[in-house]
């Protein structure tokens, strides 16, 4: 922790459920893309996690204050003891916390038990479920793999006894796990791990996406997919009193002199909207629709003022900053990046022709410049798998190929990739050569595939795109059917392995978007989760970048700087790496 961390953290306290949230006090906010359901055990993108984690209680959860960030108890009442040997993890549960009220609970209070968490845990093996965060689970519990090998392509016994998840009582909760692992405990902190109770998922079965009940500060009150979505305070939320002592930062000041000896949330009702447009999000904040925001990366000119020797040292532009905005930025612990699909015909696969054809696409992709003119200098080149403040980031390696396009065309040319009478390039089997490049359908996605265009002209490859909606590409993606897209991958929980798995085989058609099978990319995977964090981890992490840059299944991006604005009037918000919103602690005093 450093100097400016807090010396002090939340204190929950349980008592009789106390609404204290003022529903006169609605706040509205935008996700730029739209969710694809509120089910902890089937959504992963984070525009629905942004909701979920709102909603739904994982036993642990990160200070809202400190940085780094730091794990504290969320519905347990301290974190857990965890053996000597790194694989029995033991969780005691606060009593007293129960669920938002529900007709599957028959009118009758229903109190969160261990049971709940053992249940919400085992759906991420359940097959039936097709999990997208089955990795971060398959293989890690004693005599899981059993259990779902007998279940099949069906469903899970969830009443069969698992040694690796235990329920020892109503509040206590045991996690055994099948190898040594230091670093188990931030993965239950992930919106995905949050307790749902079973009554409700069976009696809602049919869509579970649209019917989530949990223990959280706020519950879902209206959805319309890919539109609008309003939560409000949940009446039966426990007492939560915010409780810290700031260190030096201003804004850890602010917060406190804000909410300290209150309790969250405050804000009775959250109204979402979905503007995937960045102009018409920009307006609505400026004319006080929303009350929050990012800036739009055309706007990002007007609204700072950004040095021209340091583009990352900014300040807010006056005529924002005399009506009391404020502005917090933070440099993101995620990646962005371009795959191609390596079972493609075309542009997959690991033979010389096709690793030339990706290295050259990636040598002729103006990294630098897409961040002078689209990002407007408010990011970073990526040149790592792991990023900045995450475990494992190594800063002195250089994984982006240097912007060469004379050199791409020729290593094009020494594989037998040849120009036509028509101007456009072969394969080298003579047959004729076209990418496809999946893209969202914003004025922004337009300007990137300006760009990519381009790239492609330089190299006399045909392009197309195929424009659809976030929600439509991710599904034709899990389903295999893309040959190239981008995206973006931020930290769900603060260590390298959350970065590293998204190249592991065995996580192809899920977190691993490229598809990308390497023998010996795994091997050294596999090792590393044996490893803390640690230079012995770190050099098998620099050999596992070493393939990706070879074989090129990724075409590096940039890590993006966050600004976010809030009106005058907005208070208590702190930008968090891991939390996806500050909602539950946030108050509107206009």
């Amino acid at each position: 922790m450093n100097q400016h961390a807090l010396l002090a953290t939340l204190a929950a306290l349980v008592l009789l459920p106390a609404q204290a949230a003022d529903m006169n006090k609605v706040l509205r906010v935008a996700l730029n893309a739209p969710e694809t359901g509120f089910d902890p055990a089937k959504v992963s993108d984070l525009y629905s996690s942004t909701v979920t984690e709102n909603i739904f209680d994982p036993l642990v959860t990160y200070d809202y204050l400190a940085r780094p960030a730091k794990l504290i108890p969320n519905t347990v009442s301290a974190l857990p003891t965890i053996s000597a040997d790194g694989k029995v993890y033991t969780f005691r549960l606060k009593p007293g916390i129960f669920f938002a009220a529900d007709p599957a609970f028959k009118g009758k209070k229903r109190e969160l038990t261990a049971a709940d968490y053992a249940y919400s845990i085992k759906r991420h093996l359940d097959p039936s479920i097709h999990s997208p965060w089955s990795f971060l689970v398959d293989g890690r519990f004693v005599g899981g793999n059993e259990l779902v090998k007998a279940a099949g392509k069906g469903t899970l016994n969830y009443d069969a006894p698992l040694e690796g998840i235990k329920v020892l009582d109503k509040y206590t909760l045991q996690l055994t796990l099948t190898t040594t692992n230091f670093n188990f405990l931030p993965i239950l902190a992930m919106p995905a791990f949050g307790a749902v109770a079973r009554e409700v998922i069976e009696a809602n079965r049919d869509n579970t996406n649209a019917h989530p009940v949990g223990t959280g500060p706020y519950l879902l009150k209206e959805w319309k997919p890919g539109s609008r979505i309003v939560l409000e305070a949940n009446p039966g939320f426990r007492k939560l009193v915010f409780n810290a002592t700031p260190g030096n930062d201003p804004v850890d000041k602010a917060v406190v002199q804000a909410l300290q000896g209150k309790t969250l949330p405050q804000v009775g009702r959250i109204e979402i909207s979905v503007i995937e447009e960045e102009q018409p999000l920009w307006l609505s904040f400026l004319n006080r629709q929303l009350d929050i925001s990012g800036i739009p990366q055309a706007a990002l000119q007007s609204a700072l003022v950004i040095d021209p020797k340091d583009p990352l040292k900014v300040r807010l532009a006056e005529q924002y900053a005399r009506q009391g905005i404020q502005l917090q930025r933070q440099l993101l612990p995620e990646i962005t990046f371009h795959f191609f699909n390596m079972q493609d015909p075309v542009v997959g696969g690991d033979s010389k022709d096709k690793i030339a054809l990706r290295r050259a696409i990636a040598m002729a992709f103006p990294v630098s410049e897409t961040i002078a003119s689209i990002r407007r200098g408010q990011a970073v080149p990526m040149n790592y798998i792991v990023p900045a403040g995450v475990a494992g980031h190594n800063p002195a390696f250089r994984g982006t190929p240097k912007y060469d396009p004379a050199a791409a065309n020729a290593l094009l040319d020494r594989f037998g990739y040849r120009v036509a009478s028509d101007g456009y390039r072969t394969r080298p089997d003579g047959k004729p050569l076209a990418i496809e490049l999946a893209c969202g359908t914003s004025a922004l996605d337009k300007q990137w595939n300006e760009y990519w265009q381009k790239t492609f002209d330089t190299l006399k490859i045909r392009l197309s795109f195929k424009q659809g909606k976030w929600n439509e590409l991710s599904k034709a993606n899990h389903q295999g059917k893309l040959q190239m897209w981008g995206m973006a991958w931020g930290a769900d929980y603060p260590d390298g392995e959350n970065f590293m798995q998204l190249l592991y085989g065995k996580n192809a058609g899920d977190s691993n978007a490229a598809d990308f099978k390497n023998t010996d990319y795994d091997r050294l995977f596999e090792a590393s989760l044996k490893l803390p964090h640690g230079p012995e981890r770190n050099q098998l992490y620099d050999a596992m970048n070493k393939i990706v840059v070879a074989q090129q299944p990724w075409i590096f991006g940039d890590i993006r700087m966050r600004s976010t604005l809030a009106h005058r009037y907005v208070k208590g918000l702190k930008l968090h790496p891991l939390l996806g919103t500050s909602w539950r602690y946030l108050d509107l005093q206009k």
